[in-house]
């Protein structure tokens, strides 16, 4: 059975609710008298339950973890929209452990990660604060952890982040559920229950900020929703959400990092169809017997299995798709997500006021398949990626990726591209070169990269205001920028660098602008306040396509190994490291990417992007 169902879901490219309501969340009344603890600093009341925090006297913040904002997502709730949390008040809740994270999916890339349920549960839908001492009305930044929609989790500490702005925002994390439980998608689980159910967690968990974070300090006019990787496709997602007809209502801000963008079919495409019955056929819910021993529909049956059985089944076929690929991810479904990103956003329907979008100079590797050598080869995978592409559309990636090198010298260097000059990132990094760079070079832009170009454009209009930057730091791969936001320094960065990015994101949040002073730019320790791009960032636009370039120079050589790059690598690290920031054109950077985001555009309908 597992052989037909791998080559079901070897074929996959990847791997009916109204608008809410947006006043108070419509919680039961209670009786205050049920609380049989007294009152302290840091307990609060919401409605449903009563949590107390604990102080932190490290970082000086007050911290909530494990506050459940929406019904435990199981039984008859599972697979639909997130519910009220049922009342409990019959005592204080200790909010000092993280809640249990979602069900896990493998890690589906270059770098394996087996599965591992540790401290998982079904019941997941949990969110963390983190206050300053006596806030009062301060602005809000909201996390979303990425992992491909079907990994990670929401216990990142943003305490060094609110510190290093002198503690003048509240931080807040959120879980979502993922793999199968949150994007399980076909026509019987449009009717039956909720597609999508992961960003609707999501949703969901940015209107419980709307109802409570005054509580905890924050001011609910003032949110930025932030993520990366996955996590900042779920915020371009968010921003595009019913329609982007939400205007302001749940956040202002958004900050995108690497805004992840698989295939995004419609809900009962082939794709997610056969993904659907492929998944219910490994738990024991194919057709035959799912009308045999549980009568009823395939999704009466799915809902009476155990969580194991489904999360195996999730993980495995996540294992069994095509390589660097997730099986269950977000969907169209005409409501929530109404159209393509590559259209939508030209068309500037989003939600939300200011944008700040990035990406990383390296995305594409740890999910890109290896051992491509020829072009011969490079064809084959493009086939096997896009198998929508006729043989024109081959031809036109292929020109504006151009590289006529068959074959890659073993003893090529490697050097990260200058983004303004030959060789680019298309054939040159400091991974690889000839036809395996040609392929990072596609993954990165069409999966990564451009999603977070067409959001600067989108934001780009009056109005709106959109900042963008590059993270360079060798080496740049997906995800490396993460410890850069919320610490400690990675052996290749520098804490100068990391307070500098920290500031940059403190100042949007704070300000809508990311612009940081020269001194901060420079590096606090090099006493330098010469003129920094980064004290007067000038906003993206499309007559004026501008974003910084952040890296770094200087530092002591030292080895670093990938496991899926078979090469010696070289990163550089130590006391001499020394910022590195400059203002360059991202339409003309790396041989022309703003022309290739067209390009990539263009075809979105039969990517689909």
């Amino acid at each position: 059975m597992l052989a037909s169902i791998a080559s079901i879901v070897g074929l996959l490219l990847v791997g009916g609710f109204a608008r809410p309501s947006y006043n108070a969340l419509p919680f039961s009344a209670f009786d205050a008298s049920q609380v049989t603890a007294g009152d302290t600093s840091l307990q609060v009341d919401l409605g449903y339950s009563i949590y107390e925090g604990y102080n932190n006297a490290t970082t000086g913040l007050n911290v909530w973890r494990g506050i459940r904002f929406a019904a435990s997502p199981t039984g008859r709730n599972r697979w639909q929209a997130p519910q009220v949390p049922e009342t409990e008040r019959g005592t204080v809740i200790s909010a000092n452990q993280h809640g249990p994270i979602c069900p896990q999916n493998q890690n589906t890339g270059l770098t394996f990660v087996p599965l591992n349920s540790t401290g998982s549960s079904e019941d997941c839908l949990f969110l963390n604060v983190y206050a300053p001492a006596n806030a009062s009305d301060l602005p809000v930044l909201v996390w979303i952890h990425g992992g491909g929609y079907g990994r990670g989790n929401g216990r990142q500490d943003l305490s060094a982040l609110i510190n290093a702005n002198n503690d003048s925002f509240v931080g807040v994390s959120i879980q979502y559920r993922l793999g199968a439980f949150g994007f399980l998608a076909s026509d019987e689980v449009y009717r039956k229950g909720s597609v999508n159910a992961g960003l609707l967690d999501q949703h969901f968990g940015l209107q419980w900020v709307q109802n409570y974070v005054h509580l905890f300090g924050g001011d609910a006019s003032k949110v930025t929703i932030s993520g990366q990787s996955a996590g900042a496709g779920a915020v371009m997602l968010q921003g595009m959400a019913y329609g982007g007809t939400l205007g302001q209502s749940l956040f202002r801000n958004s900050i995108a990092a690497s805004p992840y963008l698989p295939m995004q079919y419609g809900y009962k495409d082939w794709q997610p169809s056969q993904a659907y019955y492929a998944f219910a056929t490994m738990v024991g819910c194919a057709p035959s017997l799912a009308y045999g021993a549980h009568p009823g529909t395939i999704f009466d049956c799915l809902v009476s299995k155990d969580t194991d059985i489904l999360q195996n089944a999730s993980a495995t076929l996540s294992e069994t798709g095509k390589y660097g690929t997730w099986c269950f991810l977000p969907v169209t479904d005409g409501s929530f997500v109404q159209d393509l990103p590559s259209r939508q956003l030209l068309r500037r329907e989003i939600n939300g006021l200011n944008l700040l979008a990035s990406n990383a100079a390296l995305e594409g590797p740890a999910y890109t398949q290896p051992n491509i050598t020829t072009e011969n080869d490079l064809v084959g995978w493009l086939r096997l990626t896009f198998p929508s592409f006729s043989n024109d559309d081959i031809a036109k990636v292929l020109l504006y990726y151009p590289g006529s090198n068959d074959s890659v010298n073993p003893n090529a260097s490697l050097y990260a591209s200058s983004g303004t000059s030959e060789p680019s990132f298309i054939t040159q990094s400091s991974v690889a070169t000839g036809q395996q760079q040609r392929a990072f070079a596609i993954y990165s832009e069409t999966t990564f990269v451009c999603p977070s170009y067409w959001l600067a454009e989108a934001y780009s209009d009056s109005g709106r205001t959109s900042y963008r930057h590059q993270y360079s730091v060798p080496i740049a791969l997906h995800g490396t920028d993460v410890p850069s936001f919320f610490g400690p320094p990675s052996p290749n960065q520098s804490p100068d660098f990391v307070n500098a990015m920290m500031q940059i994101w403190g100042n949007f949040i704070l300000t809508d602008k990311p612009s940081i002073p020269d001194l901060v730019a420079n590096g606090i320790s090099t006493n330098n306040t010469q003129t920094n791009p980064a004290s007067d960032w000038p906003p993206y636009r499309i007559n004026a396509p501008y974003q910084l370039n952040l890296n770094l120079t200087g530092g002591d050589p030292y080895p670093f190994n990938l496991s899926y790059i078979k090469v010696n690598l070289t990163q550089y690290g130590g006391p001499n490291l020394r910022n590195n920031i400059s203002l360059v054109d991202a339409y003309t950077w790396e041989a022309g990417r703003g022309y290739r985001c067209d390009m990539w555009r263009s075809l979105g309908a039969i990517v689909p992007e």
